[in-house]
């Protein structure tokens, strides 16, 4: 499964405990820190501008992993910029954009000083809209609320599952 973590701090964390337990259940686990890969700021006025080697590299690993589990903390009541500036970077460099998400089975995480229901319904809405397959549970952690290990358990098993059966083609 490929792991997204949409922040340097706690979402990362949240990233690294998931890998943990996909890793403990025998599911091959790899974690992308989108804040890393270093992607200029989109902007469709500037159409030959070079988002860099991090487009590739997040090319190839969602070509590589089918299973998705996005980590991202809650910015201004949404989605952080780094995974939008992602999504849209993705939409108008890939071959084949909608490839990258149709079908595709989807995990949703927030650790967020705000509280995080909001960007996990801005996420599923996103998610969803590309053409991915949400799991209907989430995981949510705060500063007073820490992550619960039975339920990071159950959504990873979850996801393993869903990524094992077929696509609809």
């Amino acid at each position: 499964m490929l792991i997204l973590a949409a922040s340097s701090g706690e979402n990362l964390t949240m990233a690294r405990q998931i890998a943990a337990a996909a890793e403990a259940d025998g599911v091959n686990a790899e974690i992308i820190e989108l804040c890393r890969l270093d992607l200029p700021l989109y902007n469709p006025t500037a159409p030959d501008l070079d988002p860099g080697p991090g487009l590739e590299r997040l090319v190839d690993a969602l070509q590589r992993h089918r299973a998705l589990f996005v980590c991202a903390p809650e910015y201004n009541g949404s989605i952080p910029p780094v995974l939008s500036n992602a999504i849209a970077w993705l939409s108008v460099r890939s071959a084949d954009f909608r490839a990258l998400f149709q079908q595709r089975p989807v995990a949703l995480g927030s650790h967020s000083g705000g509280g995080g229901h909001r960007v996990l319904v801005a996420m599923r809405q996103q998610f969803a809209y590309l053409g991915c397959t949400v799991l209907g549970r989430e995981l949510l952690a705060t500063a007073q609320k820490p992550l619960n290990p039975q339920s990071l358990t159950d959504l990873v098993g979850q996801l393993d599952r869903l990524d094992r059966l077929e696509p609809a083609g």
